[in-house]
């Protein structure tokens, strides 16, 4: 049976740091409030010669060095990012050249903080279909760019970054003991747009606009709608909570992350947690939050790890996969 199994991991930061006390000169916030209220302390921030594709790019190389593999090596590159370099060509399609790579084929996916799940989801079904034997799977975000500085509720939640992970074919007989993607569920629904969304696009105001949230509204959907697909996702590979080594959540606010692995039954010290360092890096997040347990050998060969986000949308999703 044809798995998807998961080569190797890379990351890539922006070099500013913007602390929470770097707010409170701009708007009426405090370190203590913000740190109390999201788990955040400090996000990295985009100067103007770092991009989408140039912090991907980034994560892209150094995930095919922890791979052991060059672009050659590499059939599909899928880029998880709602803020694009361009409104097109697909960023990806400017990693793909960045990297020097000219043969394959390159798209990008947007479900908003979602999207490095669903793009882990989609690679893995293009390997199993057979159209690509090793996938790049990139999320990147400059969310800075499109955030009102003015807006307290939103400016000190979001940072940028990226990460990335290589997948590639492999072969296991059906069971929870192989490695690789092994289930997943995803699910989105636009009733909930307004809750969560930029308010411009080249089709209504012609701008890039600006992220709106309603803060509480998002926090009240969360747990439910998380909860909803790891509960799936654990059906599909008929496990249970405690049979999880890690939780890698998407790193949004820190309520949200305890308040959904309490409700799980997921143990506290199964859980990464990196928003503290990152902040909401978006379609970035769960990948450098993956990046940063693998790097400190926290997750190991065989562990079984749970990935979950949602985003604007709303989007959810959850993927589990042997390491």
């Amino acid at each position: 049976m044809i798995r998807s199994v998961v080569r190797g991991t890379g990351a890539a930061l922006p070099r500013r740091i913007m602390k929470n006390a770097d707010f409170e000169g701009m708007v009426e916030t405090s370190d203590e409030w913000i740190a109390q209220r999201t788990g955040i302390r400090q996000r990295h921030i985009a100067s103007d010669d770092e991009t989408t594709a140039s912090l991907g790019e980034a994560a892209a190389r150094a995930a095919l060095d922890d791979a052991g593999l060059t672009p050659d090596d590499i059939d599909l590159i899928v880029l998880a990012t709602s803020t694009p370099n361009n409104t097109f060509p697909a960023t990806a399609v400017e990693i793909q050249n960045r990297l020097g790579m000219h043969h394959g084929f390159a798209f990008d996916m947007q479900a908003v903080c979602s999207g490095f799940v669903y793009a882990v989801t989609t690679a893995d079904l293009y390997i199993r279909g057979g159209l690509a034997k090793r996938v790049l799977v990139i999320g990147s975000e400059t969310f800075s760019r499109i955030l009102d500085w003015s807006d307290r509720s939103t400016c000190v939640l979001f940072g940028d970054g990226a990460g990335a992970i290589v997948l590639e074919t492999g072969e296991g007989v059906g069971s929870i003991a192989d490695h690789g993607v092994l289930a997943a569920s995803l699910r989105s629904d636009g009733a909930h747009k307004d809750k969560l969304f930029v308010d411009g696009g080249p089709s209504t105001t012609g701008t890039v606009g600006y992220l709106r949230m309603e803060g509480r509204e998002v926090f009240k959907h969360a747990v439910g709608m998380i909860t909803d697909v790891i509960e799936a996702t654990f059906a599909q590979a008929g496990i249970t909570a405690e049979d999880l080594d890690w939780f890698v959540p998407h790193q949004a606010n820190k309520r949200i992350i305890d308040a959904s692995a309490k409700k799980l039954g997921i143990a506290e010290q199964k859980v990464v947690v990196t928003v503290d360092l990152h902040g909401n890096t978006s379609a970035a997040s769960v990948p450098l939050a993956l990046s940063v347990a693998v790097a400190d050998g926290r997750i190991k060969k065989g562990d079984l790890v749970l990935l979950e986000a949602m985003g604007g949308g709303f989007t959810w999703g959850a993927v589990l996969v042997r390491w």
